[in-house]
């Protein structure tokens, strides 16, 4: 990996669309190893990726998986598309919004999720941005598949922050939360969700 390559990639991701873009780096490698132990590590799993960027989480979950599976990665950033096909040609990388994952996943002829890693800037969502992309979720999920997130943890007290935290334990009958990851820019911590509900009540705007 060409770290410089990716952080510029990312920087100038930042510089493009810096509302879309909820942090300053990518994601470290610790933050990155913590997201991917939620990627089955045998069989022929399908998995998604929300908002890959540059591929700091995409590494560590290719990492895990088992030859076989299933691999698609989302971004709407054209040029961190380009960069992610060309870095992981054996991962099916699409220009699409998260919103659209029924859409890309019905295109594949894929019904059913094992995982579902998220490194979307949820903090900069409103709260119906936030409950549509977890709806779409949760519909691909299979009944045992998981999801999993991030937050920082300056951004606990922020309203954002608490709406998601409200969306999830809708969407989920079962969410844990992880360890910090100190050593990530800022400090991180991840959400981990199984049990999906397949109808939630709405969310507050």
């Amino acid at each position: 990996m060409n770290v410089r390559r990716e952080t510029l990639t990312y920087l100038n991701a930042v510089s493009r669309n810096p509302k879309t873009m909820g942090s300053v780096a990518p994601s470290s490698p610790s933050l990155a190893r913590q997201l991917a132990t939620v990627v089955p590590s045998t069989g022929a799993p399908t998995v998604v990726e929300l908002g890959a960027g540059t591929g700091a989480v995409t590494q560590a979950i290719l990492d895990r998986l088992p030859a076989g599976a299933s691999y698609v990665a989302l971004d709407v950033d054209p040029t961190m598309v380009d960069y992610l096909r060309n870095r992981f040609p054996s991962v099916h990388v699409e220009q699409a919004d998260a919103a659209m994952l029924d859409d890309v996943l019905a295109e594949r002829g894929i019904t059913s999720v094992d995982a579902v890693v998220s490194g979307l800037p949820w903090a900069v969502f409103g709260a119906r941005q936030q409950e549509a992309i977890l709806t779409k979720v949760m519909s691909s999920l299979a009944p045992d598949g998981v999801f999993t997130t991030f937050a920082y943890l300056h951004a606990l007290p922020l309203a954002p922050a608490r709406s998601f935290r409200r969306a999830l334990r809708t969407a989920f009958d079962e969410v844990l939360i992880t360890r910090v990851v100190w050593g990530n820019l800022p400090p991180a911590f991840t959400y981990v969700c199984r049990r999906p509900r397949r109808t939630a009540a709405p969310v507050d705007a």
